[in-house]
């Protein structure tokens, strides 16, 4: 490929390439953004289900695998199924609690069973979506894509206090080291050349990683146990399709369906300066429910696309699928290398919580940015204020739920996200259209 054609500029384009010295740490940039995201939700699932660690190991290097494959479909779409956008993909965090609940009760299969169906439902939906999707109006988008980012906050202040639960957390030397990689990104960002503050996420990582082990806060004791390289187990645990159990995931698959949509728009919008076609998002929905669906034969949980790395393009405008490609390989990589995952385990939460949290602001900044474009008229105002007033203020006080049965606790309680959906579509659907002079 000629010169003109390979181009380091070509990082703030969808097509092109991008030379390989330069695509490698904007890519492996997009995987230390996800990688303790990714498999977060298979630690605590698999610790609910009582699986033992060789299991939980397993699953871990799926997730990789599986995150991977998913976002090299995305980036290049198999006939309508991937976007053909800039996605990364990993393990959902949506349905953790759900699981919580179906594991102890039916057993580690039936989810494996809820997951395969749950995926070809919504991967069934995503290819239809031209059907469904005009209820689906920019400020329901863009009130979904404003609760991703507040719901995300808490995630990037957890790891910024050392991981949720873990015995230090808030501690003076987390603190410290949280700052420390936070005022690393933003001094890259201020002093770096033009061409190099996209990679100031990369730079913060690195420089905490570095600091955190002179501080004696990383472990080295999972790359000693790890493996050279192990392929992974096609059905490890026998699918059981218990009825129960499908109902309720599949509800999850709808609400990810929805975060995958909003994902998409603050995609586009945010490192395109466009919306996202239906085109794009039907192919970024059949690709999380089928590939959701590819991951239960693993024995693996559901992925989708992960708001972690749309901040980062918010933040970085790098959009190049080459780029992002190398990423994908990179988590490839991980997944038939457990080694090489087990090195980017070693990454502390507060590092990763100092670079996350500028992130995270910037898909909130996205979703008003998306709702600005709508336009303040009084029906969108109403929308987005009682959609994210129920949703962000009901999920804070748990015990709301404590009267509607198991299931809609395991929906709603504890993800915004799906409250705001709900609320906005049906305020989309009843209201009065605004009148000419209005929407003027």
């Amino acid at each position: 490929m000629n010169r003109e054609n390979c181009s380091v500029e070509n990082i703030y384009r969808l097509e092109g390439r991008v030379p390989l010295k330069n695509a490698v740490p904007f890519g492996l940039q997009h995987v230390l953004a996800m990688f303790v995201a990714n498999i977060s939700p298979i630690i605590i699932v698999a610790g609910a289900c009582g699986l033992s660690d060789d299991m939980t190991a397993m699953l871990i290097q799926c997730a990789m695998l599986i995150a991977g494959l998913g976002t090299i479909v995305q980036l290049f779409p198999l006939w309508r199924i991937g976007a053909g956008l800039p996605i990364v993909m990993g393990i959902s965090f949506t349905f953790v609690s759900v699981f919580c609940y179906i594991g102890p009760v039916y057993g580690y299969g039936a989810i494996t069973g809820a997951i395969i169906i749950g995926g070809i439902i919504e991967g069934v939906l995503g290819l239809l979506a031209k059907y469904w999707i005009r209820i689906f109006s920019p400020i329901v988008s863009a009130s979904v894509v404003t609760a991703i980012g507040f719901s995300l906050l808490s995630v990037g202040a957890n790891s910024f206090g050392g991981g949720a639960g873990a015995e230090d957390f808030g501690s003076l030397q987390n603190w410290a080291l949280g700052t420390f990689t936070l005022l690393c990104c933003i001094g890259f960002n201020v002093f770096a050349k033009e061409k190099l503050k996209p990679l100031a996420v990369l730079f913060g990582l690195a420089v905490g990683y570095i600091a955190a082990i002179f501080m004696g806060m990383v472990d080295f004791s999972a790359i000693k146990d790890a493996g050279i390289i192990s392929l992974p187990e096609i059905l490890p645990f026998k699918p059981e399709f218990n009825m129960g159990a499908i109902v309720s995931v599949a509800l999850i698959f709808l609400v990810s369906a929805a975060e995958n949509m909003g994902d998409a728009s603050a995609l586009a919008n945010a490192g395109l300066g466009r919306e996202a076609t239906d085109k794009e998002i039907s192919g970024a929905i059949a690709c999380d429910g089928f590939v959701s669906a590819i991951s239960g034969l693993f024995g693996c949980l559901p992925i989708t696309t992960f708001a972690q790395n749309v901040g980062l393009v918010a933040m970085t405008k790098v959009v190049n699928k080459f780029t992002i490609l190398m990423g994908a390989i990179i988590m490839v990589l991980a997944g038939l290398f457990p080694v090489f995952g087990a090195v980017l385990a070693t990454l502390p939460d507060a590092v990763l919580g100092g670079c996350t949290i500028m992130m995270f602001g910037s898909i909130v900044v996205s979703g008003i940015q998306m709702i600005g474009k709508c336009g303040y008229s009084q029906r969108n105002v109403t929308i987005v204020a009682l959609s994210l007033s129920t949703g962000i203020g009901f999920t804070q006080v748990r015990e709301l739920f404590n009267g509607f049965p198991q299931i809609i606790q395991n929906v709603f309680a504890e993800n915004c996200v799906a409250i705001v959906f709900i609320v906005a579509i049906v305020l989309n659907l009843v209201l009065p259209k605004d009148d000419k002079k209005e929407n003027a």
